[in-house]
C-alpha cells in the first residue's frame, strides 16, 4: 500500500528536527575528531568535547521546542556509546594494562543496551524512568540531571585527559595518573575532580546492567505463568 504524502511530509519532519540536526553535526564532529586523533591531539581533543556539548545541547532543544522523539533519544545514545567506545579502543592501544579500557567499553554497552531493551519490554517511555527502583543511587543518578552531567563529563574529561597525557603505546595507567596527582596544575586539579564522578558512573552501569537484566529475566517469568 502506497503511504499518503501527508505520512512522509510528517516523517521528514521528525528527521528534521532541530536536536537530530544537531545530532546529525555531531556525528560528523566525531567521524572528523577520530580521523585526526593520531595526528593532531589538540584537534581531536576538541572536536570530541565539542561533540560532547552537542549532547547538551540537542536535549535543551528538544525539550524548548516541544521536539521530543525516540528517534532523537536512539541516535543520541548511539553517538554517545559509539564515541565513547571509540576513545576507549584507543587508549586501549595507548596505556598498559590495555584490557582496562576494553572491560569498560563492554561495561559501558552491555549496561545500556540493556536497559534499553528492557525499557521497551517493560513499556516505558523512556530509559531514564527508574522511579520504581530499589536502589537509591540509581534513581538519584537519573532523578538530578545536574548530578547526571557530573557523572557523565567526568567520565569523558578523564578520558581525554589520558588521551593528551599519551606519549608512547608503553604507557603505565597507574603511573601516569599517580605522577600527574602529585603536580600542581589545571590538569592534575581536573583529574581530582573528575575520579569521583568516573567511579560513580561505572557503579551505575553495573547497577543498571544487573537491574536491567532482572527485568528481562521477570519478563520472562511473567510470560510464563500467562501461558
Amino acid at each position: 500500500m502506497a503511504k499518503k504524502p501527508g505520512q512522509r511530509s510528517s516523517k521528514l519532519s521528525v528527521y528534521l528536527y532541530i536536536p537530530n540536526i544537531i545530532g546529525y553535526i555531531r556525528v560528523l564532529l566525531n567521524c572528523f575528531a577520530f580521523s585526526q586523533c593520531l595526528t593532531n591531539k589538540i584537534l581531536f581533543s576538541f572536536l570530541y568535547f565539542l561533540s560532547f556539548v552537542c549532547d547538551a545541547v540537542d536535549g535543551w532543544c528538544a525539550r524548548k521546542f516541544n521536539q521530543v522523539s525516540t528517534f532523537g533519544a536512539v541516535l543520541d545514545m548511539v553517538t554517545d556509546r559509539i564515541s565513547t567506545a571509540c576513545l576507549l579502543v584507543v587508549l586501549s592501544q595507548l596505556y598498559k594494562p590495555g584490557l582496562i579500557f576494553l572491560s569498560l567499553l563492554a561495561l559501558d554497552i552491555a549496561s545500556h543496551w540493556l536497559q534499553m531493551y528492557s525499557t521497551f519490554l517493560t513499556g516505558k517511555a523512556s530509559h531514564k524512568d527508574v522511579k520504581d527502583s530499589s536502589n537509591w543511587l540509581f534513581r538519584a543518578y537519573y532523578g538530578n540531571r545536574m548530578f547526571m552531567a557530573y557523572c557523565c563529563v567526568s567520565c569523558e574529561v578523564i578520558y581525554l585527559i589520558l588521551f593528551y597525557l599519551a606519549e608512547s603505546q608503553t604507557e603505565k595507567l597507574v603511573d601516569v595518573i599517580s605522577n600527574n596527582l602529585q603536580k600542581i596544575s589545571l590538569l592534575s586539579l581536573l583529574i581530582g575532580t573528575s575520579l569521583f564522578g568516573w567511579a560513580v558512573k561505572q557503579i551505575i552501569n553495573v547497577i543498571q546492567m544487573k537491574t536491567a537484566a532482572d527485568a528481562c529475566v521477570l519478563y520472562d517469568i511473567d510470560k510464563k505463568h500467562k501461558n
